[in-house]
């Protein structure tokens, strides 16, 4: 069963966000889209943190979570920082395919941030698709390293 993917932008990212709602929908993926909905001026935290929510609920650190989220803004910076205030959520920015598959394999990233300014669209549909596709290797060491963040967020927020 494949994840769900839940997408958010803000008005720098907007552009991008619609291109690749499209085509993760014919990759098979079911989309949540969150907004925004227009290339009107608004507030990333606000969108990162509706993805983050939905998808840090859901996390595990199995191949394929059940919710995976993709964040664009200008440079894909703002959106990451707020989406890893979330408890559950490994938020990261890749700039290429190689990328994308290294933060799925090694660390489980669950949020895929994409810069809605230095991103071309055929870009972002290479980048996106390996990272929906790579799997998390389960890896001793690298599940390992995971628990020891998810512990460490356990301590900082509780239940």
């Amino acid at each position: 069963m494949k994840p769900e993917i839940v997408i958010g932008a803000d008005h720098g990212g907007f552009r991008l966000k619609e291109e690749l709602k499209q085509f993760i929908k014919q990759l098979g993926y079911d989309v949540e889209d969150v907004g925004t909905s227009s290339e009107e001026s608004c507030d990333y935290p606000d969108y990162a943190f509706k993805v983050a929510d939905a998808v840090g609920k859901s996390d595990s650190l199995q191949p394929f979570p059940l919710v995976m989220g993709i964040l664009a803004c200008r440079s894909a910076a703002g959106m990451m920082i707020a989406a890893n205030k979330v408890k559950g959520v490994r938020a990261v920015a890749a700039m290429d395919e190689k990328s994308a598959r290294h933060s799925r394999e090694h660390n489980a990233a669950n949020i895929l941030g994409l810069s809605g300014d230095w991103t071309p669209l055929e870009d972002a549909r290479k980048i996106v698709k390996a990272w929906l596709e790579t799997p998390f290797s389960g890896e001793e060491r690298h599940a390992r390293r995971l628990l020891k963040i998810a512990d460490f967020e356990q301590k900082v927020f509780g239940q």
